[in-house]
């Protein structure tokens, strides 16, 4: 390294390197290699990735397999999908190849790395002057954006501590000292979110002297007597009238919408209403007031204020039964496990003692499962031990699924009065944009100070043992501190070949924040109404949708999975959507029958139902046939679930005869901060 170049390293690790010959001041983290999210928080705030080979990695028949390995593979792959600063690629210990081999190593690199990055040149990193010529490099090199990292003022913490309040024990003020960066300023009485410990209200902001200043820079904070510095630090106190509560959800009242007993108002009110009520009736003459009264007003006109009928809908009947009947059957079969007695030679016992029979079984039903759906979508035996008007009592057919009406506002369950809806989601987001760029605050670029209310003493002491993961703490845009519907579009990782089933715990990291939750998949198609996907197939893309904060987009996501050895494995990349609660997932079942006489256009279908009952009942329900034919139900023959269907031309034999039934789905409430 230079001679005249100051090296300092922060309490959290952070090492500051000054070179006054390059004019330029640089900060570098090395996280810890064994701890994924660490890595990806160290990529996610860095401006520019060096990533490193070294030629001792390499076998001796092997010239290019180990210049990337599967971990570096995976690392490449979560920094491309969580959004990708400047780059620069070195080759280490390349001075142990001989002379005429080193440009040869070097192009297998860039081979090896064209499919990530294509355009980066190869550096080494051997000598002083190769690691003065990359920081030169870095210096110099167009610096590549991300906008969700710009649009959100955030900082790498240098330095952490802790005051206890005067008022209590457990709480206190959290101390937080780093570079402010992206590109809009940091407002006082806006929200922050710490990873990994969620978000908090800020008391002051302070903005200090840069403490890792070159020896040029140092002069314009002397005073004029050249031995103490200027005392230049400048606060911003938060104003309670303006500052942002903590609130995420509202918190409904579960007997806001109960039926009570009128008041004595009430009751007054009404009857001064009846008292004020006058009917015009056609009387002979000579007729009294109370003689009137006893005539038949079927003529009459009302004059006075009454309240409207209120007409409601004539209910029909299967909505009426399907009120009354219960809630749907589960059909989860049990699990047994199975003791065998190997016969196999001891090598092959001691290879089954690290295989878990339990979880081989497990991984097999959900291969088969996943296999099933995949060759027939949504096709399921209709139940012989229970009528299906009451199995499918929550479904209802459509007579066409992108067309037919849907209202998005019936039958919502009780989660959706704790989260907020935008009327126009792009347009709030466009104007919050705009706005944010025009608050008051501190600018990028200082080092400041961050006060933090309210920290318990338990988070403080979490945050004092961390070592080799940097901590960042990122301002949140308005509304981003409240909980809604998320809907992310996630794409198949190809390096993860098994299915997902939908409703299975997830690891997500959506922009600076990283939490756990049972999402449900739906397609990613145009239109209201979405069919809901069970598993999430490889080379695929679907939209989950979860209880979560509003992110407004663009945002990247990435999708974890943990294995039972506590390994988080990539399964899929993507980006949000929407936080729109009115979007429409429907589930759709798919019964089948079979053509047991055909006669033309006339047709006698069984196996579909095996209850006559059940055959009036989806009569309204029109039939479709895997060779494109229409159809609808005739009438039932007998009462083992025959039944006479017309359809739109002549049936083959072979063809199968289908019916759709769909019902809306909801992700369940499992949301939870990592």
């Amino acid at each position: 390294m230079d001679e005249t170049a100051n090296v300092a390293t922060s309490s959290n690790g952070i090492i500051h390197i000054s070179i006054p010959r390059l004019k330029q001041r640089f900060s570098i983290i090395v996280p810890s290699i064994d701890d994924i999210l660490a890595i990806l928080d160290a990529a996610k705030i860095a401006t520019t990735i060096l990533f490193v080979t070294s030629i001792t990695n390499r076998e001796n028949n092997d010239k290019q397999g180990q210049i990337i390995d599967d971990w570096g593979k995976e690392i490449i792959m979560s920094c491309l999908a969580q959004g990708l600063p400047s780059t620069i690629v070195a080759v280490h210990n390349i001075q142990k190849l001989h002379i005429k081999k080193r440009q040869e190593y070097k192009q297998s690199v860039q081979r090896a790395i064209s499919k990530w990055l294509p355009e980066e040149k190869v550096f080494e990193l051997d000598t002083t002057a190769d690691c003065l010529n990359m920081l030169r490099h870095v210096g110099l090199q167009k610096q590549r954006n991300l906008f969700y990292k710009d649009i959100r003022p955030h900082l790498l913490v240098e330095e952490v501590s802790f005051e206890s309040d005067d008022n209590s024990l457990d709480f206190g003020t959290l101390m937080v000292s780093g570079y402010l960066r992206g590109t809009t300023p940091l407002s006082v009485n806006g929200l922050i979110h710490i990873s990994g410990f969620g978000n908090f209200q800020m008391s002051c902001i302070k903005t200090l002297r840069d403490p890792y200043l070159i020896e040029r820079e140092q002069k314009k904070y002397l005073s004029d007597d050249k031995m103490e510095w200027k005392n230049e630090i400048a606060i911003l106190t938060a104003d309670p009238e303006k500052q942002e509560s903590l609130e995420s959800e509202y918190i409904p009242d579960p007997m806001d919408a109960e039926q009570t007993w009128p008041t004595k108002e009430e009751l007054a009110e009404a009857a001064k209403k009846n008292r004020n009520r006058k009917i015009v009736k056609v009387v002979p003459k000579g007729t009294s007031e109370y003689q009137a009264a006893w005539i038949p007003d079927e003529d009459g006109e009302s004059l006075g204020i009454y309240s409207e009928n209120e007409s409601e809908d004539n209910m029909d009947v299967e909505e009426a039964k399907s009120e009354a009947a219960s809630s749907e059957n589960l059909e989860d079969d049990e699990q047994y496990e199975t003791i065998t007695i190997s016969e196999a030679p001891l090598d092959e016992e001691r290879y089954d003692q690290d295989i878990d029979m339990i979880e081989e079984k497990q991984a097999m039903e959900n291969f088969k499962e996943a296999k099933l759906d995949a060759q027939f979508p949504d096709e399921i035996d209709t139940p012989q031990d229970i009528l299906a008007k009451i199995r499918y009592q929550k479904y209802r057919g459509l007579e066409s699924f992108r067309t037919s009406p849907w209202d998005p506002k019936e039958n919502l369950p009780i989660d959706y009065s704790r989260i907020i809806e935008f009327a126009d989601y792009d347009r709030r987001r466009k104007r919050i944009y705009k706005e944010c760029k025009d608050i008051e605050g501190v600018m990028p670029g200082c080092y400041i100070q961050v006060c933090i209310a309210r920290v318990s003493k338990e988070t403080f002491k979490t945050l004092a043992i961390i070592e080799n993961k940097p901590l960042i703490v990122a301002a949140l845009l308005p509304y981003e501190h409240k909980m809604s519907l998320l809907n992310v579009v996630l794409k198949h990782s190809s390096n993860y070949t098994q299915p997902i089933k939908s409703k299975e715990r997830l690891i997500f990291q959506c922009g600076f924040r990283r939490f756990t939750t049972c999402p449900i998949f739906s397609q990613h198609t145009n239109g209201a109404k979405h069919k809901y996907e069970r598993y999430f197939h490889p080379e695929t893309t679907v939209v989950a949708s979860m209880y979560a904060p509003i992110t407004f987009s663009p945002c990247p996501v990435l999708c974890y999975v943990e294995s039972k050895s506590g390994k988080l494995e990539l399964i899929a990349t993507g980006s949000v959507l929407s936080c729109n609660p009115n979007r429409i997932v429907s589930k759709r079942v798919v019964l089948s029958g079979h053509p047991y006489k055909v006669n033309k256009r006339s047709v006698v279908i069984r196996f579909m139902f095996f209850h006559r009952e059940d055959i009036e009942w989806f009569k309204p329900i029109q039939l479709r046939t895997k060779y494109g034919r229409r159809g609808h139900i005739k009438e039932p023959l007998g009462t083992h679930g025959h039944m006479k269907c017309i359809f739109s031309s002549q049936l083959k034999s072979q063809d199968t005869v289908l019916m759709n039934l769909y019902k809306r789905v909801f992700p369940k409430w499992t949301y939870e901060l990592v």
